[in-house]
């Protein structure tokens, strides 16, 4: 290491930055005066050389190592990371990667605390860190580099930028594009008005997922349970099913799902209930109602540790009442985003669920992310989609 350079020295024992990106305060013995958002060299508690990332004294997870390599942390370094995380989405493609998909996904592309998501034309473009935040504008020129010089809009999240102490920023920051952009998945299109909404529009780590859900539906009622935009229920009307009906609670949600439903011509055979998903399993159970296709995707139930045990009444309820109302020979997709809930802890919870409604279902699938949501081995928490595809005898 250079005399002079900004450095993070580790504690005697914690050699986990050596293969996770994640440093937490209580790693560190020592950090020199870095401006926050700054690159630093991390070493080790005998000052050998480990990697370099972003520092912010601010959170409790304070560095996220960006490269173990003896490199400077610049712009050619990020346009590398770039570049890898683009030609992994093209993979197999001669014109680049899909018009709909997730082009950098945090740390499972060598750039933590940052997402890229590519709507038709349009590049969207998520900061979860200071140091991102800080680096935005090399991104953004990178990007439209790579990209045919697509036009760029920036998508914070309020919460990431109230904990990282970053402004945030909603709106084109290279070129400009058209408030809404409409694009298509699988033959079913979704309008989807720019920094607006959950993530950057779409639940995009579900795809494979909605079109899974087309090749079930034919000639089933379909109960799209937690609908957000109304994915699941479009896909299952567009591949035959006899009627949809959705359930959110989000005013902004329910708008957006009508439109879906509309655009697609699917509006007729889809009612949406502006409900408590909770409250109207229960209702849905008292009245006797069956469903031949069911899908549960609950927002984070636990977004901590200690909130596991709420988390799995939570879970462990709304599957209850699906495995009630689900038709014999139905199906039933069940999904935790929590990555604090493991995939055991929610097939355990899936099975009391099963036993307690007295019925058998089999395993016909384990689900997951889309596959442009890479998981890495040594980063379990870029693994945090889970589900299960369960059909009833």
């Amino acid at each position: 290491m250079k005399r002079g350079q900004p450095a993070l020295r580790l504690k005697r024992g914690r050699d986990a930055a050596r293969n996770h990106p994640w440093i937490f305060k209580g790693d560190v013995a020592d950090v020199s005066d870095v401006e926050p958002g700054a690159a630093v060299t991390v070493v080790d508690s005998a000052g050998r050389f480990v990697g370099r990332g972003f520092y912010n004294p601010r959170p409790a997870l304070c560095c996220r190592v960006v490269t173990w390599a003896d490199e400077p942390l610049d712009s050619a370094l990020l346009e590398r990371r770039l570049r890898s995380a683009v030609a992994l989405r093209a993979r197999g493609a001669s014109d680049g990667p899909p018009a709909l998909g997730r082009l950098v996904w945090s740390e499972a592309d060598g750039l933590p605390g940052l997402v890229v998501d590519r709507y038709g034309p349009v590049l969207i473009v998520q900061c979860l860190t200071l140091g991102m935040a800080r680096v935005r504008a090399a991104i953004a020129d990178a990007l439209a580099r790579l990209l045919d010089d697509a036009p760029v809009f920036a998508a914070d999240e309020d919460a990431a930028a109230r904990l990282e102490g970053f402004e945030v920023v909603r709106g084109w920051i290279r070129g400009a594009g058209p408030e809404t952009v409409e694009v298509d998945e699988d033959g079913v299109r979704f309008a989807v008005t720019l920094g607006t909404g959950h993530k950057t529009g779409l639940y995009l780590d579900q795809r494979e997922n909605r079109v899974r859900i087309a090749g079930l539906a034919a000639g089933r009622d379909v109960l799209d349970a937690f609908c957000y935009t109304a994915g699941f229920a479009g896909h299952a009307l567009r591949g035959g099913a006899r009627r949809a009906v959705c359930i959110e609670s989000s005013p902004e949600a329910i708008a957006a799902a009508r439109r879906n439903l509309a655009l697609n011509g699917l509006a007729a055979r889809a009612e949406i209930q502006a409900v408590n998903v909770f409250d109207e399993l229960r209702r849905l159970e008292r009245a006797g109602a069956r469903f031949g296709v069911i899908v549960l995707d609950p927002p984070p139930f636990a977004r901590s540790r200690s909130a596991i045990p709420a988390a799995s009444r939570g879970y462990k309820e709304i599957n209850l009442r699906a495995l009630r109302i689900l038709e014999p020979g139905g199906h039933l997709l069940t999904f935790s985003c929590s990555h604090h809930v493991s995939d055991s802890l929610f097939e355990d919870i899936c099975r009391e669920a099963a036993a307690d409604a007295h019925v058998r279902p089999r395993v016909v699938a384990h689900l997951t992310q889309s596959p442009d949501h890479p998981v890495l081995l040594n980063v379990p928490e870029t693994h945090y989609l889970k589900g299960l595809h369960l059909q009833l005898p």
